[in-house]
């Protein structure tokens, strides 16, 4: 018993000390499947490592970032995110994407920076820790799961994928079976196969809201009966015994042993969140495509712990997401004279999360960004008309090509509302993707990787705290 006073004890004391002197800032970075977490997370520590390429980051660019450096992460019991083998991937000679998030991992950077405003001249030098926090979009989604109960679950998820060619051969097994009877293990492991193979083929061609995510990245809980379940039509009755009852008791397993852990250790500590989305990619698949990824993000966000955190809450452990960036990443994909039409779009897309966290106190911002830049641009002539391209390496075959993909209209309601309406095409336009491999780079003493407003991201993430 006094061991453990003594250890409480010494965790207040470490406590205090971090909020008053050297505090800690708790960045979570999460974004849905191909949004370039990874790579954000890379460049982001890169550049502010060596921040030659960050003139809109107030603090460096006035000189007052002393030392930058990597420190082991706080939290023992988390991976700690592999910076210089993702850095090595994208900047070698023969320059790769890394590999995607599959688990939550962690990093600690320590800035240590003389404070600027009015008081500057009567305080030395201060230390920022800031806690970098990646983790699968995949679990993100999950949380949405925590105020729907397996009946509603079930309803809606099988009304959303009744139209998907993807979800066909699982919707043909659902609907064939009959919930009341008893369960037999085999058909139920059936079911979910079949449930997880539409997910996996969902997530593949673009679709967003593929969750419950550990069925997509399941590690050791692969095979586990909290992963054997799968969404099923209501029956008339629900016996002890019967499918449907260990279907929806195995999915309330799998919200309170494995979302609700992931919420309370990790998710509600955050203080500052990162959402990435690939908006172009929703808009190259099509109008449905934008409006599940608008619908999805919205469920999301209402699970965020937002407003402002006090500094007694601070000191008792309590934390709120005070600021939250919505940035489109690849936004290297095209001229800077598409940007803010990308910016305006993502705005709109979500205007219902964004609104909800202004009511609720946390300041918002969007923005179009490239964690690492892979095109140059360039403009090229086409009927007469000079159109704003860019160039860059083929991820396909690796030889130099120019794209453009077409005008994105300056009022982001030609993108939003035929996707509300469930429109199949657009009208009036196709918007087309390459895949771009890093580009090759060379970078000089001091400087950080190429990148597309990393700089305006940090001092919104940040700067209030140098």
């Amino acid at each position: 018993m006094t061991d453990r006073i003594a250890r409480s004890v010494e965790g207040v004391q470490a406590a205090t000390r971090e909020a008053l002197f050297e505090p800690s800032l708790r960045l979570g970075v999460t974004g849905l499947s191909r949004a370039g977490k990874t790579v954000f997370i890379t460049g982001l520590i890169a550049n502010l490592l060596n921040r030659g390429r960050m003139p809109q980051f107030s603090a460096a660019r006035d000189g007052r970032i002393e030392a930058a450096y990597l420190q082991p992460q706080p939290d023992d019991t988390l991976p700690r995110f592999d910076y210089e083998g993702h850095l090595a991937a994208l900047t070698g000679d023969d320059p790769r994407w890394p590999q995607s998030t599959r688990a939550i991992s962690e990093l600690r950077l320590s800035l240590r920076y003389r404070p600027g405003g009015w008081f500057a001249g009567l305080r030395g030098p201060q230390v920022l820790h800031l806690d970098i926090v990646d983790y699968p979009g995949e679990w993100l989604l999950d949380l949405a799961l925590m105020d729907k109960s397996y009946a509603e679950w079930s309803e809606t998820t099988l009304a959303r994928i009744a139209k998907r060619p993807e979800a066909a051969e699982f919707l043909a097994l659902a609907r064939a079976e009959d919930g009341a009877l008893r369960l037999d293990e085999a058909r139920a492991q059936l079911l979910a196969g079949a449930f997880t193979a539409y997910l996996q083929a969902a997530r593949a061609v673009g679709w967003s809201d593929c969750t419950p995510g550990r069925f997509l990245l399941p590690g050791d809980l692969a095979g586990s009966p909290v992963l054997t379940f799968a969404p099923l039509p209501r029956p008339a009755q629900s016996p002890r015994g019967s499918l449907w009852r260990e279907m929806d008791r195995r999915y309330e397993a799998y919200k309170s042993r494995v979302v609700t852990p992931f919420f309370r250790d990790h998710f509600a500590r955050l203080d500052r969140q990162v959402v990435l989305l690939d908006v172009l990619g929703a808009i190259h698949q099509g109008p449905r495509a934008v409006e599940d990824l608008r619908r999805t993000m919205a469920e999301v966000l209402a699970a965020f712990r937002i407003g402002r955190t006090g500094w007694l809450s601070a000191l008792l452990g309590a934390r709120k997401v005070e600021k939250i960036l919505f940035a489109a990443t690849k936004a290297d994909h095209l001229h800077h004279e598409q940007h803010p039409a990308l910016t305006a779009i993502t705005q709109e897309l979500l205007a219902e999360a964004k609104a909800r966290a202004d009511f609720a106190g946390a300041e918002t911002a969007a923005m179009s960004l490239a964690g690492l830049r892979a095109t140059v641009e360039e403009r090229v002539e086409r009927d007469g008309q000079s159109l704003p391209a860019v160039r860059g390496r083929l991820l396909s075959t690796g030889k130099t090509a120019v794209m453009y993909p077409g005008a994105l209209p300056g009022d982001p309601a030609r993108i939003l509302s035929p996707a509300r309406e469930g429109a199949e095409r657009w009208l009036d336009a196709e918007f087309g993707l390459m895949g771009f491999a890093p580009a090759r780079i060379t970078l000089k003493p001091g400087e950080g990787p190429p990148h597309i407003r990393l700089d305006r991201a940090v001092e919104f993430l940040i700067g209030d705290q140098l």
